[in-house]
């Protein structure tokens, strides 16, 4: 790799020999013997990086260092020095240096510098596609094994991870080779779920996974003590595997993970049916009955999950956690401050619950506003924004102050999304639901093989609004499309991110519990 060099030292004669090495390796070096120099010379011209002597005469390395950053803030500066003296290291960190080398050094390490530091991403990404090609049979022949529930969480994982590394990747075939893997792991994952899902929500055979409606009793409660520090559940709405994993070294600053692993969201994996059975410890037919008049509809006007804080507190007594709790849901940037800001009342409480939507509304907004459809493309671009908003919301300060008290953080979801790529055709009657990528109603003609259908609703514990009711749930990326102006919705609902549906992305979604580092 050719790259400009500026090398700055007062001895910088002796260092004749390196400079000599790197010319043959091929970078163009200039060097100057002292700060001012320096400083004039980065005015004139853009180096790739500089190399910069600590202990200068006149106008020291760390002054110098000051100035170049002032003129060029992006420039990697490694800075070269005899001392080792713990201050003056901490003050070039501070002053963002790139790297830190104690003389004498030779050829190899300022090589190995340059390397990391010019050549890093390309290397690591090269190294990863070499990876993943290694990895991709054995990958393959995991799809074709027989999983349970367990395994499946498993594969999905190591697909996230998979996902995660290659996004640094420019090879675009490596990119397009493992959409191709998740593709097959979705067709394959939803016929399994459409044979196992009745069998699940009635806990028959020895292969249930952990659902909503058991996720509060086997992962929260255990966890709220009296004596112990307070406890935060913290449900971030429709928080994907991996948006956790970009917000997680973030949260890491702060927290050290004490248990991480994953659940299988309820069908419709949408926010009325999996959050409603997170906080109340029921199916939404057993919500309906034990709350007469709390469970709205979907043809009913109101909002669909306005009880969350009852239902909460009636499985809190159920589960004999008589506590003093409290209820908090965020939907927007003035309530998320204030709660910032209103930490200390909540430390006194055992236990305290806060849901924050904002990755629910993005998803939404994404497909209603063009401005955020170019924004988030795609899903690396959707994990992005995430991260983005994430490290400037007021959740971030909340998590902080939390640490910052002393008190433990159990971090959930109620449901994952999918970007939704092909139509399937569905016909109904006017009191049909809307979701894309889940219908209920009567007379409904759908295509069959592309959907899971339960003809008795009962038998899912879901709400039944006639004798004739069926639900309809798109497998893998499909979404639902009436024939009528069937081209016009085709285009304006493909590639959005859509849930209510099974695939991995919707269904196997994180809880994490966390303590204060």
């Amino acid at each position: 790799m050719s790259a400009n060099i500026l090398w700055a030292d007062d001895e910088i004669d002796l260092l004749r020999p390196h400079v000599l090495f790197l010319q043959d390796k091929g970078y163009t070096v200039e060097t100057v013997n002292n700060g001012l120099d320096a400083v004039e010379k980065v005015g004139k011209k853009e180096y790739d990086i500089i190399f910069l002597d600590e202990n200068m005469p006149g106008l020291s390395g760390l002054e110098t260092l000051s100035r170049i950053k002032a003129i060029a803030q992006h420039t990697p500066v490694i800075m070269i020095t005899k001392s080792e003296e713990e201050h003056i290291m901490e003050e070039a960190i501070g002053s963002k240096i790139s790297d830190y080398l104690i003389k004498p050094v030779n050829p190899n390490q300022i090589l190995h510098s340059l390397k990391k530091h010019l050549e890093g991403r390309r290397l690591v990404s090269e190294r990863t596609s070499t990876n993943y090609q290694q990895q991709f049979g054995r990958l393959s022949m995991r799809l074709g094994d027989k999983h349970d529930t367990k395994g499946w969480a498993a594969l999905y994982d190591e697909i996230v991870r998979w996902e995660l590394d290659l996004s640094g990747s420019a090879d675009p075939g490596m990119h397009e080779i493992l959409r191709s893997q998740k593709s097959e792991a979705n067709e394959l994952f939803s016929r399994f779920v459409a044979e196992h899902y009745i069998d699940w929500v009635n806990g028959k055979g020895v292969d249930v996974p952990l659902q909503s409606h058991n996720l509060f009793k086997v992962k929260i409660a255990p966890h709220i003590q009296e004596g112990e520090p307070p406890l935060f559940m913290v449900l971030i709405d429709n928080l994907r595997l991996d948006q956790w994993r970009v917000l997680e070294p973030i949260i890491g600053q702060f927290y050290k993970v004490e248990e991480q692993g994953s659940f299988y969201s309820i069908l419709p994996t949408a926010t009325q049916y999996a959050r409603n059975a997170i906080f109340s410890g029921l199916m939404p037919s057993e919500i309906e009955k034990r709350f007469p008049g709390k469970w709205i509809s979907e043809e009913e006007e109101g909002s669909k999950n306005a009880h969350e804080d009852e239902f909460l507190a009636d499985q809190l007594k159920r589960l004999g956690k008589n506590v003093k709790h409290s209820y908090h849901k965020i939907t927007s940037q003035a309530q998320g401050r204030k709660l910032a800001e209103n930490l200390g009342n909540l430390m006194g409480n055992p236990f305290n619950c806060i849901v924050y939507n904002f990755v629910d509304m993005l998803s939404h907004a994404r497909t209603e506003m063009e401005v955020i459809r170019e924004l988030a493309e795609d899903d690396a671009a959707y994990r992005s924004i995430t991260k983005s908003w994430f490290e400037h919301s007021p959740l971030f300060d909340i998590l902080k102050g939390i640490a910052e008290k002393g008190g433990r953080v159990i971090i959930t979801t109620d449901h994952g999304t999918i970007r939704v790529t092909e139509p399937s055709k569905v016909v109904g009657d006017r009191n049909t639901n809307s979701n894309l990528r889940y219908k209920f109603g009567r007379n409904l003609s759908y295509e069959e093989r592309d959907v899971l259908a339960i003809k008795d609703p009962a038998k899912a514990f879901l709400p039944r609004a006639n004798v004739s009711t069926v639900y309809v749930f798109t497998k893998k990326d499909l979404y639902f499309v009436y024939p009528n102006n069937y081209n016009h919705f085709v285009n304006f609902y493909r590639n959005t991110f859509q849930h209510g549906g099974i695939s991995l992305e919707e269904m196997i979604v994180p809880v994490v519990y966390l303590k204060p580092r």
